[in-house]
């Protein structure tokens, strides 16, 4: 008995014991052994399998032990001729049975995306069919031309005798029946369906596939980050970028920007060093397929515009402006190229900051779409995403509404990124970051004592006026390093899961150049509204995030207050009259707590932080949707009456809740300011290049030493401008005075053990 057709239900329904050339076979005797017969399972049709694929059957049906229902002629006899008495009559005749008609109507719907399913495949396969015989066609062509061609008559082609005959291979043509009778079988089934050729389907997704396509596509729209498997992907090469001649902040705009002839030799020169780096830097932009920029010639470095931005002092940041469309014509269909931000990374950031762990926490960042997107990297250094936003001011900072805004982000980046497992394991990264930076820091400050204690050098010369440049020789600082490390263990009763518990996702670096506020483009942006205003604050730069306990990146951020890094004669100065009053810092922490953050998101493996209080929340008075279950019905039904005063008594205790736990963080503050400042005078001398010590130095990233002495002769340009960027020793003696201030504060050491010389220069706040 022959198979019925796949895809047989869209046919007109008749007896499945007649068909149209079977007016020869003998009617069945019994209705019930032919509907066996013909419901056998072993010629499932290709929308069976399909059916089976897509819809498998839930637990009841599979153990139910009935088959699951389709909709095929053969079936729904089956179906027909149960309901029926057994003298009956099967032939021709519809079951009136209303259970069969409701089966019928209920998978009507059903059938339609078995019969879509098998156009599908058919679709699949037929276009497979003809990538095959694309590929039998080009292997003979190829043969034909192989064997047309024999080998040279002088060369003599001796092959060792096989040990046994070569045995007879599969003919090709075997492989070519085999293809066409794939042919015949898919015209068959493509008449059995009705159809009048062979379906053509685009990549069109299922409805629940489609809707989360859409987010990513939409996501991959609006950034070069490539995401695969949910991981960020982000393009790279091994190539080394030299910024050494272009460190000032002019001379890097396009050549119809260069009005003004260039006077002098060393202008010339300058222009020169310009133009190459500018070539480097459309030759990375190639290599690493930034999208739109390889429209932009090589070579055509005077094209372009770079600009050095100030304030960043770990790296030199370039804002990177293609060609403007006069000098780079739209092209129709291709993306033009747009402003990106050059990150080039600092000679001695080596010894600093570990660029796999920093990597790895901004592609965390990006799948929580935190901060600027990452384009691609190169060995000392990385292109991100330009943002059309400006950097807050020294004074900004300090607005109380700013201030509260920049409390609100930082609570939703402590939340909204959880710590790896061995992050907690680490304990703070401020001492993880101190221990990294120990020898380096112990080599260099040892051998700036010897200088100050052997009177060498210019007396004159900016921290050698003030002695030695932690305040006190280097062991004495370093004991009292340690002696306050013991002392912040015992705080917490010399149990470190104490600290670990309180860790959290920390920027470690929040000061005004890093937060920058986004300029909306159009006047309808979500960003302008009231709710949403603080969300127009995004931090950058995260070289140094890290797991640090809040209170700590609390001081960090209040410390940044006391330093203009724009200053013309003290940039690196600490001025502790800026300091935050404790109600500034009582505000800023207050907005820290009360805020609560709506992540689109829902983190059910990540622990609650330690900001978060224990009992009902310390939301917003007065605000009845802060309160933490906001899925209760209760909250949105009429007849929910409490007693006269309730209200005033759950605000009354979210507001103690809320006053206790920053009390508690004001606290953990004044603790941990100490620490940080410990880490950026070992930042600040690691940075800084000593005169005498380069050649001691280990290796920079490109493998050669910064200096040897004879460089500067040929090169004297950099030299000077590097000295003018920022004094790093000055900074690192400033921010010692700050630190053994506060060590004077906690009792840690006496005035008298320091000297009258540090006496008069240290940095106290008495809150």
């Amino acid at each position: 008995m022959s198979t019925p057709s796949p895809g047989s239900s869209n046919q007109p329904r008749r007896s499945a014991l007649k068909g149209d050339g079977d007016s020869d076979r003998t009617p069945p005797s019994t209705a019930s052994a032919k509907a066996v017969q013909i419901a056998a399972p072993e010629s499932s049709s290709v929308d069976e399998v399909q059916v089976k694929k897509q819809f498998p059957a839930g637990v009841a049906r599979r153990l139910s032990g009935r088959p699951p229902l389709s909709t095929t002629p053969s079936r729904s006899s089956v179906i027909n001729q149960m309901n029926m008495e057994g003298g009956a009559d099967a032939m021709g005749v519809p079951s009136s049975s209303a259970s069969a008609e409701e089966i019928q109507n209920h998978n009507s719907h059903h059938r339609h995306k078995v019969d879509r399913a098998s156009e599908r495949l058919l679709a699949q396969v037929a276009e497979w069919l003809e990538r095959e015989k694309a590929k039998r066609e080009h292997r003979k062509s190829l043969s034909h031309s192989a064997r047309r061609r024999s080998p040279p008559k002088h060369i003599n082609l001796a092959f060792p005798g096989p040990g046994r005959p070569r045995g007879d291979s599969i003919d090709s043509d075997s492989s070519e029946v085999s293809l066409d009778r794939l042919q015949r079988i898919l015209d068959d089934s493509v008449a059995a369906l009705g159809l009048n050729s062979i379906p053509h389907f685009g990549p069109r997704l299922g409805h629940k596939h489609r809707r989360r396509s859409s987010r990513n596509l939409n996501r991959v729209a609006s950034s070069d980050t490539e995401f695969l498997d949910g991981d960020v992907v982000v393009p790279s090469c091994d190539a080394f970028l030299d910024n050494s001649r272009t460190l000032s902040y002019s001379g890097g705009k396009s050549g119809g920007d260069d009005a003004a002839s260039v006077s002098n030799r060393k202008e010339e020169k300058e222009k020169q060093a310009w133009v190459s780096f500018k070539n480097e830097i459309i030759r990375l932009a190639h290599t690493l397929r930034l999208k739109g920029w390889r429209q932009v010639p090589l070579d055509s470095g005077e094209s372009i515009s770079v600009e050095r931005l100030s304030g960043a002092l770990t790296n030199a940041v370039y804002v990177v402006t293609p060609p403007s469309e006069s000098a780079l014509p739209r092209q129709e269909g291709k993306k033009q190229p747009t402003q990106v931000l050059l990150r080039v990374y600092g000679p001695q950031v080596g010894h600093l900051i570990d660029r796999e762990n920093e990597l790895g926490v901004l592609r965390r960042l990006a799948r929580k779409k935190i901060g600027p997107r990452l384009l691609g990297t190169f060995l000392n250094g990385r292109f991100e995403q330009y943002l059309n936003a400006t950097a807050l001011t020294p004074f900004s900072m300090r607005e109380p509404e700013t201030s509260k805004q920049i409390a609100k982000r930082m609570r939703e980046l402590h939340e909204g990124v959880e710590l790896l497992n061995d992050e907690k394991e680490q304990g703070p990264g401020v001492w993880k970051n101190w221990d990294r930076w120990l020898n380096q820091v112990e080599k260099t400050v040892t051998f700036l004592d010897k200088q100050i204690l052997s009177k060498s050098g210019d007396p004159a010369s900016g921290w050698k006026s003030r002695g030695f440049v932690c305040g006190v020789e280097w062991p004495a600082f370093k004991a009292l390093v340690e002696k306050y490390r013991k002392f912040v263990l015992d705080y917490y009763g010399g149990d470190p899961k104490k600290i670990r518990d309180k860790l959290v996702f920390a920027h470690n670096d929040t000061q005004y150049g890093n937060i920058l506020r986004i300029r909306p483009d159009d006047q309808k942006s979500p960003l302008l509204q009231p709710a949403n205003e603080h969300k127009q604050l995004v931090v950058i730069d995260f070289e140094y995030a890290a797991a640090n306990v809040p209170g700590l990146e609390f001081a960090n951020h209040f410390t940044e207050w006391a330093y203009n890094y724009h200053d013309p004669v003290r940039p690196y100065a600490c001025d502790v009259s800026r300091y935050p009053t404790p109600d500034q810092q009582r505000r800023f922490i207050k907005a820290y707590v009360d805020h609560r953050p709506q992540f689109p998101y829902v983190d059910s493996s990540s622990a609650p932080t330690p900001t978060t209080p224990s009992t009902s929340g310390a939301g917003t008075p007065g605000a009845l949707h802060t309160t933490p279950s906001t899925s209760s019905i209760v909250e949105f039904m009429l007849d929910a009456r409490v007693p006269a005063g309730a209200w005033k008594e759950e605000e009354k205790k979210r507001e103690e809740e809320s006053e206790r736990r920053v009390a508690a963080l004001l606290e953990e503050t004044r603790l941990w300011r100490t620490a940080n400042s410990a880490q950026w005078v070992a930042w600040g001398v690691v940075q800084a290049k000593v005169e005498g010590m380069e050649d001691r130095r280990e290796c920079g990233q490109n493998g050669v030493a910064e200096e040897n002495g004879v460089e500067p002769e040929s090169e004297p340009e950099p030299e000077p401008e590097a000295e003018e960027e920022f004094d790093y020793l000055s900074y690192a003696q400033e921010r010692a005075y700050f630190f053994l201030g506060d060590c004077v504060s906690l009792g840690l050491v006496k005035v008298e053990e320091l000297g009258e010389e540090v006496k008069g220069r240290l940095k106290i706040v008495g809150y």
